[in-house]
C-alpha cells in the first residue's frame, strides 16, 4: 500500500477522527476552514481513494458516504509492513527504528508485542 498525498490523507485523517460515513460535502466545509479548496477536487479524490480500495461508498439520496475500508492504525501498519518487506536487513531496520523513537513510543511498541504475543500472533 502506498503513501496517501496530501489531500488523500486530509480526506482520510478527517474520516477517521469522525469514525462516521461522511459526504464529500462534508469533508469539504470542514477542509475549508483551513484553505480554500473546490468541491470537484474533493469528490474526485473521495472517488480515487474509492477505486484504491480505501474507502466504501454507499448513496444517500443524491450523494454518496464514504468510510474508510480500515483503520488508520492498520493503514499505518501496512505502510510499516511494506517498509520492512522492501529491507533485507529486517532486524537492522527495526533496531535502527527503535533507536529513534521517543521512550512513550517503546513503551508502547513493548505493549503491542506483549498483546500480540497473548493472541498468538508471535
Amino acid at each position: 500500500m502506498r503513501q496517501l498525498g496530501e489531500l488523500e490523507a486530509e480526506i482520510m485523517y478527517r474520516l477517521w477522527a469522525w469514525g462516521r460515513p461522511a459526504t464529500a460535502r462534508e469533508v469539504l466545509v470542514d477542509l475549508n476552514k483551513q484553505r480554500p479548496i473546490a468541491y470537484s477536487t474533493v469528490k474526485t479524490v473521495a472517488d480515487i481513494l474509492y477505486r484504491k480500495g480505501l474507502l466504501i461508498r454507499e448513496k444517500e439520496g443524491r450523494a454518496w458516504l464514504y468510510e474508510p475500508t480500515l483503520t488508520r492504525q492498520q493503514y499505518t501498519a501496512s505502510l510499516m509492513q511494506e517498509a520492512l518487506g522492501g529491507n533485507p536487513d529486517t532486524a537492522g531496520a527495526l533496531a535502527s527504528f527503535v533507536e529513534q523513537i521517543s521512550p512513550q513510543e517503546v513503551d508502547a511498541l513493548r505493549l503491542a508485542l506483549r498483546t500480540a504475543k497473548r493472541r498468538g500472533g508471535s
